[in-house]
């Protein structure tokens, strides 16, 4: 279960051109421009056009999706919430039109408000996008942060408490290395790893990982930097990715690094060897 984030230049459907170039059977992808709120409702045309694609190539076994930057459900202004709420509201239902297992989501910024308001105001939406999309199962997974400037969820416990305020099966989580690492989190030694995911079981559970971001980290353990590095590349090094590899064998893991000069291929090879 490793892949990419595949590109959907061109079509939804384009996705599996790459997944196929690498010989994955996982990835995650866009299904809307990342960066605007206003996306075309996925018509019956590209609903039809992407389940062909896929059933032409049966092993991709999950595909997900991560969820517009724009979308901050902790924001306390109104407008912006509304709007955040009715993005992340669509992002579920293009998954379940798709056939996707699930949609990653950055928990949110509480800007000025304390983080125990933001969370609050996290799982208050989460809650009306469940009961928006009452006859879906496509899961939204919180993904932890690197802590940047107000944003939630770097740490553990704001993951578990949004999911507890929430109460619903249908939130899990995405679990970032990359993020960790640099919201202080060191899992880049073996006693520091089995310490890190001990913890993380103790207060989320390892059971809710739904999903796994497979990023090194250009910025230092505890620096609050989400700049993704290349696998053992950057300051996390490859052991954290073997352990990775074989904790999660059967998670979908995907990479979210700088795809030029064919870095794709390089990280998978890479993997595929720590994973064996």
């Amino acid at each position: 279960m490793l892949g990419v984030h595949c590109s959907v230049s061109g079509g939804l459907q384009n996705s599996f051109d790459e997944a196929v170039a690498l010989g994955i059977d996982t990835f995650q992808i866009f299904t809307r421009n990342q960066r605007q709120w206003k996306a075309k409702p996925i018509s019956e045309e590209e609903q039809q056009t992407f389940s062909a694609a896929w059933k032409q190539h049966p092993q991709v076994k999950v595909i997900f999706s991560h969820s517009s930057y724009l979308i901050n459900l902790a924001s306390a202004d109104p407008e912006l919430q509304k709007k955040s709420i009715q993005g992340m509201t669509d992002e579920v239902k293009r998954c379940h039109a798709l056939g996707l297992s699930f949609a990653v989501l950055h928990p949110g910024a509480a800007g000025e408000h304390s983080e125990e308001d933001a969370m609050k105001r996290i799982a208050g939406a989460l809650k009306d996008i469940i009961a928006e999309t009452s006859d879906s199962k496509v899961k939204i997974l919180l993904e932890n942060t690197a802590g940047q400037g107000s944003h939630v969820g770097y740490k553990f416990e704001h993951l578990k408490n949004i999911m507890d305020m929430v109460g619903s099966d249908r939130i899990g989580t995405c679990f970032d290395t990359c993020h960790a690492f640099a919201s202080g989190y060191d899992i880049s030694t073996e006693h520091g790893f089995d310490n890190v995911m001990k913890e993380f079981d103790n207060v989320v559970g390892l059971k809710h990982i739904n999903a796994v971001h497979l990023n090194d980290s250009k910025g230092d353990l505890g620096s609050r930097l989400d700049r993704h590095d290349h696998i053992g590349q950057g300051k996390i090094g490859k052991l954290a990715f073997k352990l990775m590899m074989h904790k999660f064998a059967h998670v979908p893991k995907v990479i979210e690094t700088d795809e030029s000069d064919n870095m794709n291929v390089v990280n998978i090879e890479l993997l595929r060897e720590l994973g064996k």
